[in-house]
C-alpha cells in the first residue's frame, strides 16, 4: 500500500500547487486514514484481511477539480492548494454517501447475488491486469534500479522460499523486505556516488534516493485532524464526478474482496457481508473528506496481492500492520524516509503483487466450463473490452487533452470518462451481462457458468463456515444480523 500512499499525493499534490511540506502531510494523513479504515474493515466490515488504501479511480475527477477555472484562478500557490483541497473534501464527502447507502441499505447485495464464477473472472482478473501501466513502464523509468528489483524479488519469492532458518521460510514471508532493502541501499550508492550527477531531471527524479524533499520537510511528530486544511467546499457538479468515481471503487473492492478471500483460504464471502464491507468502505471516504486526504480509499489491491506472496491471511495480522500505519504517520519523519523509495522499487513489486491478484481471479475458473463455447466467448470478449475501452478512453484524453465525452456540462464528461476508463467495472459488466441473459434457457447453462458451486454461500445462514470467517465480534452480530 506504500506505492498508492506516496504516488498519489506526489502526483497530486504539485498540480494542487503544494509544496514539499504539504506533501509530506498530504502522505501522512493519507496513511494515517488507511490505519483508521483498516481497522473499521477488518473489525466491522468485511471482516476479511484486507487493507483499505487509496484508489487511483479517484485521480480523474480530481485533476479535473484541480484544473477547474475557480481554483485555476487563485495566484498564490499555498493558497491554492488549501482552497483545492478543500473542494476535493467536499466532492469525497458528498461521494461517500453513494457506497455508505448502496452498502448499508443491502442494495449491492442484490447486485452481487448475479455473480457466478464465470462473471467474476474478468472483474478480479482486471482489478489487478489494468493497472499494467504501473507496472514494467514504471521499472523502465529507472532500469538500472527497477530491473534488479523486479530479479530479485521473483529469486527471494520463487526460488528462495525452500531456504529455511530455524524451520521457518525466511524468504517465503520477507521476501519483499529483504529485496527492497537490498536495492535501495543499492540505489542510495549510485546516488552517492554521483552516477545521476549529470543525468536529465527526469532520470534523476525516477532514479536519486534525496530528491523527495519528504524527509526534510516532514515534521517530527504531526497527528491529522478532520477539516486541517479549512472547511469543505461544495459543489454540485464535482460531487457527481466524485460519486462515478466512488462507484469505480465499490466495483473494483468487490472484485477485491473476492481475490482477498480466495488467497485467506476463506469461503467465498456471501453478498449481505460484501455489502456490508462496501457500506464501511463509504464510511473510509467519508473520512478521508474529514481529515482531507486528497484521495478517496479502495481495496488494496496490492496488499491482496501480498497475502498470496506471503500465505498469511490472519485478520489479527492485518489490524497490528494497521495499527503501525497510524503511528508510522504521527511520526513524520520516520514515515517521510520510508516515502523516499525511488518510484521503479515500487513498480517492480507491483509487477509481482499485481500478478498473484491476476492469477487468483483465474482460478475461478476451475468451477466454470473450459469446453463450453458460452463460457470461452464470455470469457474472451469480456477481457478484451476491458482492457480494449479504457486504452480508447486514455489514448484520446492524452491526445485531445479531454475524454471521448466533451459537451457543455463537466461533471457529465467526467461522470462518463471515469466509468469507462475502469477495465474492471467494463469487464464486469460485459461479463455479469452476458452470463445473465446468454443462453440462460438451456439446462447446461447453470453448470457452465459454475452458479452451483456458489450457491450455499449466496446466504450467510447456508453455510457453518461463515460464522467463522464474517461474524462480527463482540455478540454484534444479533443486532446487526446478516442474511
Amino acid at each position: 500500500m506504500l506505492g498508492t500512499t506516496v504516488i498519489i499525493p506526489s502526483m497530486l499534490v504539485p498540480m494542487m500547487g503544494g509544496s514539499n511540506a504539504d506533501k509530506a502531510k498530504v502522505i501522512q494523513t493519507l496513511l494515517f486514514v488507511a490505519g483508521i479504515n483498516t481497522l473499521c474493515q477488518t473489525t466491522f466490515g468485511s471482516r476479511l484481511p484486507a487493507v483499505i488504501g487509496g484508489s487511483y479511480a479517484f485521480i480523474l475527477p480530481t485533476v479535473s477539480i484541480i484544473g477547474s477555472s475557480r481554483n485555476q484562478s487563485i495566484l498564490d500557490n499555498h493558497d491554492r492548494f488549501r482552497h483545492t483541497m478543500r473542494g476535493i473534501q467536499g466532492a469525497l464527502i458528498v461521494a461517500s454517501a453513494l457506497q455508505i447507502i448502496l452498502g448499508f441499505s443491502g442494495l449491492w447485495a442484490v447486485v452481487v447475488r448475479y455473480l457466478s464464477p464465470l462473471s467474476a473472472v474478468p472483474l478480479v482478473t482486471l482489478v489487478a491486469l489494468g493497472l499494467y501501466e504501473l507496472g514494467f513502464p514504471g521499472v523502465g523509468k529507472c532500469i538500472e534500479i527497477g530491473l534488479p528489483q523486479l530479479i530479485a524479488l521473483v529469486f527471494f519469492s520463487q526460488y528462495g522460499r525452500h531456504i529455511k532458518t530455524r524451520k521457518k521460510p525466511l524468504f517465503e514471508r520477507f521476501a519483499i523486505i529483504i529485496a527492497v532493502a537490498i536495492v535501495w541501499a543499492y540505489a542510495h550508492i549510485l546516488t552517492v556516488g554521483g552516477a545521476y550527477k549529470h543525468t536529465h531531471p527526469k532520470t534523476q527524479a525516477h532514479c536519486r534516493t534525496d530528491r523527495s524533499g519528504l524527509v526534510g520537510s516532514a515534521k517530527w511528530i504531526s497527528v491529522p485532524y478532520p477539516f486541517q486544511w479549512g472547511g469543505p467546499v461544495f459543489d454540485g457538479g464535482q460531487s457527481f464526478a466524485m460519486m462515478a468515481a466512488a462507484f469505480v471503487s465499490l466495483v473494483e473492492s468487490t472484485g477485491t474482496f473476492y481475490a482477498v478471500s480466495r488467497f485467506a483460504s476463506a469461503t467465498p464471502p456471501p453478498p449481505s457481508i460484501i455489502s456490508r464491507g462496501i457500506g464501511w468502505q463509504g464510511i473510509g471516504i467519508l473520512l478521508d473528506g474529514l481529515f482531507g486526504t486528497g484521495n478517496g480509499s479502495t481495496v488494496s489491491v496490492e496488499n491482496a496481492g501480498l497475502l498470496g506472496l506471503t500465505r498469511v491471511g490472519s485478520r489479527r495480522v492485518l489490524q497490528i500492520s494497521a495499527g503501525f500505519m497510524i503511528f508510522f504517520s504521527v511520526l513524520g519523519k520516520f514515515g517521510a524516509i520510508f516515502a523516499s523509495i525511488p518510484a521503479p522499487i515500487v513498480a517492480a513489486v507491483y509487477c509481482l503483487l499485481f500478478g498473484y491478484v491476476a492469477g487468483g481471479g483465474l482460478s475461478f475458473l476451475q468451477f466454470c466450463n473450459l469446453n463450453s463455447f458460452r463460457t470461452k466467448f464470455i470469457l474472451g470478449f469480456s477481457l478484451f473490452l476491458g482492457l480494449s475501452v479504457p486504452q480508447y478512453f486514455n489514448e484520446f484524453t492524452v491526445s485531445s487533452g479531454h475524454g471521448p465525452v466533451h459537451t457543455h456540462g463537466r461533471w457529465f464528461n467526467d461522470i462518463i470518462n471515469v466509468i469507462f476508463s475502469s477495465p474492471p467495472l467494463v469487464a464486469g459488466m460485459v461479463a455479469l451481462f452476458l452470463d445473465s441473459t446468454l443462453h440462460m434457457g438451456e439446462a447446461s447453462t447453470r453448470k457452465d457458468r459454475g452458479y452451483h458451486w456458489w450457491d450455499k454461500f449466496r446466504s450467510f445462514k447456508t453455510d457453518p463456515r461463515s460464522e467463522e470467517f464474517y461474524a462480527l465480534p463482540f455478540n454484534l452480530t444479533k443486532f446487526f444480523p446478516s442474511v
